[in-house]
Formats: C-alpha cells, structure tokens, sequence
C-alpha cells in the first residue's frame, strides 16, 4: 500500500510541474527565452501580452523552476533554467504533431506552396556547413543572433532581407532558419529568396534545438 501511495505522490508531483505548460502564453514566453536572455517587457512585446500579463505568467514558470531571473536596475530579465526545458518544448511539439493534423500540415508545408517550404535536415545541414557549400541564413532579430546562433550563420532580419540581398551569393544554395518549426519568419525568407531567383531552402529548426542534439553553436 505504501508502495501505490508513494506513486501516487510522484504522479501528483509530475502533475503540478505540467501544470503550468497548460496555457498557450506561457509556451509562448518559453519559446521566446529560449532563444536567448531578454527584459520582462520584450517577453511581453513578442508574445502580444500586456506587462502585468506576461509577469504574472513569468512567475508561475519561475515557482515551476522552468526559468530563472536577473535584475539590472529597474528590469527583469529571465532565462531558461538548468532543467531540460527546450527538450520538454521539443517532445510537446512532437507529440503536437503527431495528433494534430494542421500543426503536422504547418511543420510538413502544406501551408505554403511546397517548392518554398523544402527543407533540409539537422545531418544534412551540418554535412554541409563542414563543406562550406551552403550559405547559412539567420533571420531573427539582431539582438536574439548575437546570444547565440547556429556556426557561420549571417544574420539579416527579416525586414532588412530584400534591402541586403546583395550580400547573399547568388551561386550557393542558401539555407535560413529563424526560432524553431513554428516560426513563419524563415518561410517567408525562403518565399523571398526564391522569388528573387536564389536557391533556397528552409531548416526548420532553431538554435535551441540545435543545441539541444549536441551541435556546436557561434
């Protein structure tokens, strides 16, 4: 009896940690520390929330133990915690994908023309970087690039891609990537490359994952 009791125990404990992962905000503010340290209020800028909002999500993932926080005069700035996060974020998309057809549809390219959504894979994409045949794309931010990004990867952000094409090779293939398989922004990167006549292709991966199969990062 004591046995089923302490199991009983252990499932309430696994309970209590998932259940703040049940709220589309705060996978959302994961998504986003997971690339890189930021500010209470850039969290609440990229998932759309108020401050107060984001904060009080923030809080509920801190007493969880899934991140961490600094403060640098009047701001918060939160990271990710020691624990397997991004690899907790990973198996939930996976098992995501595997109920649910539109999320598999988004991640497979179905909803996009197919020729922009032709990706490549983690192996392929490291094969390739060690031939220096393939030029390596980071779309996101300035400022999420410089915390970490993917070894030799040029980063143009999204809004500055047509402006600075010139600064891509027209004779190699080019591969972007941005935050993970639900970031549109290398989608649209890819769409643009390719409308302007460059080969292109989309690894649908970020860094966090990146880094979480044990491939080095700049």
């Amino acid at each position: 009896m004591s046995t089923i009791n302490n199991a009983s125990h252990m499932y309430a404990d696994l309970a209590d940690l998932a259940r703040p992962l049940g709220n589309a905000h705060r996978l959302i503010l994961l998504e986003h520390i997971a690339q890189g340290e930021k500010p209470v209020e850039k969290l609440a800028e990229l998932a759309d929330l108020t401050v107060a909002n984001a904060s009080q999500h923030l809080q509920q993932l801190k007493r969880n133990g899934y991140v961490q926080t600094r403060r640098e005069g009047k701001h918060v700035f939160y990271r990710l915690s020691d624990a397997p996060v991004v690899e907790l974020l990973m198996a939930l998309r996976q098992f995501a994908e595997f109920h649910h057809s539109e999320i598999r549809k988004l991640v497979q390219g179905t909803l996009h023309h197919q020729q922009g959504l032709e990706g490549i894979s983690r192996e392929e994409l490291f094969a390739r970087l060690q031939e220096n045949s393939v030029t390596l794309l980071d779309v996101r931010p300035e400022e999420e690039f410089e915390q970490g990004h993917l070894p030799g990867a040029i980063n143009i952000p999204l809004a500055e891609l047509e402006a600075r094409l010139a600064e891509l090779p027209k004779a190699q293939e080019i591969v972007a990537y941005c935050r993970g398989p639900y970031c549109t922004l290398s989608l649209t990167a890819v769409n643009t490359l390719q409308d302007k006549g460059l080969s292109a292709r989309r690894f649908h991966e970020g860094v966090p994952e990146w880094k979480a199969a044990g491939y080095p990062v700049g």
